[in-house]
């Protein structure tokens, strides 16, 4: 019986690999066959990996490729070939799936390549490597050497997802501090021109049947976090509703759940549902990619962006869903200023989360094959970003991307909501600030350095000092509620003035968190003063806030509730005459 190593180099350790999982898992390949499955990450010695697989001493392994870890899986087999002569090297994955041919021409270390869905592929393929039958030649979308020569067969018939087993141990222990991911449908209903989603027809969903069983599972054992990697989770509103009702009727309280949507599929139906789920429930990451209805149409998107502005607009009026917008830099027809007034359409809807990437020109998609109708220069090597288009000069990229450093670092890390609600409004739009932020940032060499969040702090009250426009006590109090979210103010930026300390209200914190906080209510001392603080913050309209750092929002801010200041005051006035 050969020994077949599956082997993932993930992007981080957080991450897991479910293409591994389902392969390893299928039909109980791993009871019939001899079966490892080891993960890494890009961030590990080239040599160490090798080692480690050397150590295993395989008959063939086979590597999950991505457009994050392929050159690295490039180098890496030309040392398992030296090291392991008789091994036989295999790759699967999106990056691999639409030029195997050209991709076994150029990597001589390669054997084979399993091309689009794997699970079938991989059966048939340990079936011939512990028996001899099928022959390589039978095995749908395969691509493989043989006798110098590079053989494509035809594509396997599709999976019928009814057979996805559950990829996860019982007890989770193998996912344990990593992110959780799971599918409960393949394919998507739109050709969006740089994905690759587009080169698939059509959409199939796994059974409620399955997926329901396996969802209740995850609530069982009170994961984090689950994250659906469906391309358009509500294609299908039944498919959907039936899903998310489940999770309202069954939540734990502590599970979050991520989808990948298309806002503008949501009805009114839909949302009145969605405003009754638990707050921290759902999580959804929605596409816009370009406000420019040029861009919209040369890239074969179907978005009314009006209408999804509404939904998005309807869903944050709820409270309780977090959502991720995102923008895609480098779309054919979009410029510096046109990208530049589709940033501030998306920050206008006060997203929780802006993610600002850039194309990728990915093999396959149809922006690939009309790279030059819209001269797009982009990087050789994985994973092919965009250098410059018809519209978009170099100069303008890396300006976008320092812009796309700057929210990353004080809006998406969500340390620095307040400080920016007040800053903001003072510029003449969203996509101004950040581009004049990022121009500071350059010129005092910030990215050079490797800044705290105190220094990142002091970044802004330095940007802060030549705008005229700009209070500066409140901006010092917008400041100190934000370091105060995040966490227990210990140590402030020396410019930071503003208020007292917070020690005087310690004394009758205490007495706050009994009557606010009932799941303090018998929480030793200790334990209330670690995870609670109290003070008061502003000066023109003081409120007291009464943080609890033991429950906090997906950003990592801590939960607060505002007390009277009345109350305060003459809790402070009877420790007074103790």
């Amino acid at each position: 019986m050969k020994k077949v190593v599956l082997a993932a180099l993930n992007a981080k350790y957080i991450h897991s690999n479910l293409a591994l999982r389902y392969l390893s898992r299928f039909q109980d390949n791993n009871k019939k066959h001899n079966v490892l499955t080891r993960e890494f990450t890009i961030n590990q010695r080239l040599d160490f990996i090798a080692e480690e697989l050397f150590r295993l001493q395989p008959d063939v392994i086979l590597f999950s490729a991505y457009i994050w870890n392929v050159e690295m899986l490039r180098e890496l087999c030309v040392v398992l070939k030296k090291i392991l002569p008789n091994c036989i090297l295999g790759f699967g994955g999106p990056e691999v799936s639409y030029e195997s041919e050209t991709f076994l021409q150029e990597n001589p270390s390669v054997d084979l390549v399993m091309r689009g869905e794997g699970e079938i592929v991989f059966s048939k393929l340990l079936d011939y490597f512990d028996h001899g039958t099928p022959s390589l030649e039978e095995i749908g979308s395969l691509t493989f050497r043989k006798d110098g020569k590079i053989i494509s067969n035809i594509a396997e018939a599709p999976l019928d997802l009814a057979l996805l087993p559950f990829p996860y141990d019982a007890d989770f222990k193998d996912v344990e501090n990593q992110i959780i991911y799971y599918e409960s449908s393949r394919g998507c209903p739109y050709q969006c021109g740089y994905c690759l989603s587009s080169v698939e027809q059509g959409v199939r969903f796994v059974p409620l049947e399955k997926v329901l069983p396996d969802l209740q599972r995850f609530l069982d054992a009170n994961v984090n976090q689950v994250k659906f990697i469906d391309r358009t989770f509500n294609c299908k509103k039944s498919h959907a509703m039936a899903i998310w009702k489940y999770l309202h009727e069954h939540d734990n309280g502590v599970t979050n759940f991520h989808f990948e949507m298309t806002a503008d599929l949501i009805d009114q139906e839909t949302i009145d549902f969605l405003k009754t789920v638990r707050k921290g429930l759902f999580q959804f990451e929605i596409g816009v990619q370009s406000t420019n209805p040029h861009t919209i149409q040369a890239i074969n998107r179907n978005v009314d962006f009006e209408k999804l502005s509404g939904i998005v607009k309807q869903i944050k009026a709820g409270g309780n869903i977090h959502q991720h917008l995102d923008l895609i830099a480098g779309l054919p027809h979009e410029d510096y200023e046109s990208f530049g007034r589709s940033f501030n359409d998306v920050y206008n809807l006060d997203p929780e989360q802006l993610q600002l990437g850039f194309l990728k020109v990915l093999k396959g998609s149809m922006l690939h094959q009309k790279q030059k109708e819209f001269d797009i220069v982009y990087h050789d090597k994985a994973p092919y970003e965009v250098l410059t288009t018809h519209m978009l000069p170099y100069e303008d990229t890396l300006r976008l991307k320092y812009i796309e450093e700057m929210v990353e670092t004080y809006y998406n890390s969500g340390k620095f909501l307040h400080t920016l609600d007040y800053l903001v409004p003072l510029y003449e739009n969203p996509f101004a600030f950040f581009e004049e932020l990022s121009q500071f940032w350059l010129a005092e060499g910030s990215q050079y350095k490797s800044l705290s969040k105190i220094g990142l702090c002091d970044v802004l009250w330095s940007f802060v000092q030549k705008n005229e426009k700009v209070d500066l006590s409140r901006f010092q109090w917008a400041m100190k509620f934000d370091i105060a979210l995040h966490e227990k103010p210990k140590k402030l930026p020396v410019w930071l003035k503003v208020g007292g300390n917070g020690q005087e209200y310690e004394r009758i914190t205490a007495k706050l968190v009994q009557k606010y906080i009932p799941s303090y209510a018998d929480a030793e001392k200790k334990v209330l003063i670690k995870h609670t603080y109290l003070d008061v913050f502003g000066d023109e309209e003081p409120k007291a806030i009464l943080l609890d750092y033991g429950h906090r929002d997906l950003l990592g801010n801590a939960e607060y509730l505002v007390i009277p200041m009345e109350e305060v005051e003459e809790l402070l006035q009877q420790e007074k005459k103790k």
